[in-house]
């Protein structure tokens, strides 16, 4: 992953991928999720903006941490919430 790819994606040496198919959250809360997305600096899974929480972008905005790749079967792709941009591997 290298050219016009922001530095946040350009960084992941290895992509993080979901240990378990579930958004941490939503299990906590007893809610339910579309898709999945895990986080590239922490590793964390949560249910991407489709799903009625949105955990995934309000991790990004509590951590800071910018880059997810889908936890979906058959997807590989990242997204880097700060640079909005999107990479598939």
């Amino acid at each position: 992953m290298s050219g016009s790819i922001c530095k946040h994606i350009s960084e992941i040496k290895e992509v993080k991928t979901a240990v378990a198919y579930q958004c941490e959250e939503c299990v906590k809360k007893g809610g339910q999720w579309l898709h999945l997305r895990t986080c590239q600096t922490c590793g964390a899974t949560f249910c991407c903006d489709s799903s009625p929480a949105r955990h995934a972008t309000a991790h990004f905005h509590a951590t800071g941490h910018a880059v997810v790749a889908s936890a979906e079967p058959g997807e590989q792709w990242l997204w880097c919430y700060e640079d909005e941009q999107f990479v598939e591997y």
